[in-house]
């Protein structure tokens, strides 16, 4: 796995400051191993691209979308495609949907992590 760059490492941590609603509320659910005990990380550079969540033990990245990403679908392509391409599998939830019905995101995620 290659050496994450200096102001990748540094962009994450500025994320980790500014996170959105959604990603304030769904952090809330994961960190400290309070679902079914795995761990996340959140803003964890991979590469050259930052993800929102990652479950390392089970190699499950979630990827929470705000309004932007309607218009940037081939970059959001191509970066699930090199992460699926370095194990991981990539889930997407809106974060209207997290804000909205975060029972509902949140029974998924649990789903996905016992598919493993």
């Amino acid at each position: 796995m290659q050496k994450t760059k200096p102001h990748i490492q540094q962009y994450a941590r500025d994320l980790r400051k500014e996170a959105t609603d959604a990603e304030q509320w769904l952090w809330q659910h994961l960190r400290s191993r309070r679902l079914l005990g795995f761990k996340f990380r959140r803003q964890v550079p991979i590469g050259d691209y930052i993800i929102d969540f990652l479950c390392k033990e089970q190699k499950l990245v979630v990827e929470l979308d705000g309004s932007q990403h309607q218009e940037q679908v081939d970059y959001d392509q191509r970066r699930s495609e090199y992460l699926e391409q370095q194990g991981y599998r990539v889930v997407r939830y809106w974060n209207h949907d997290v804000l909205q019905q975060g029972e509902v995101v949140l029974e998924d995620i649990v789903r996905r992590l016992q598919e493993y």
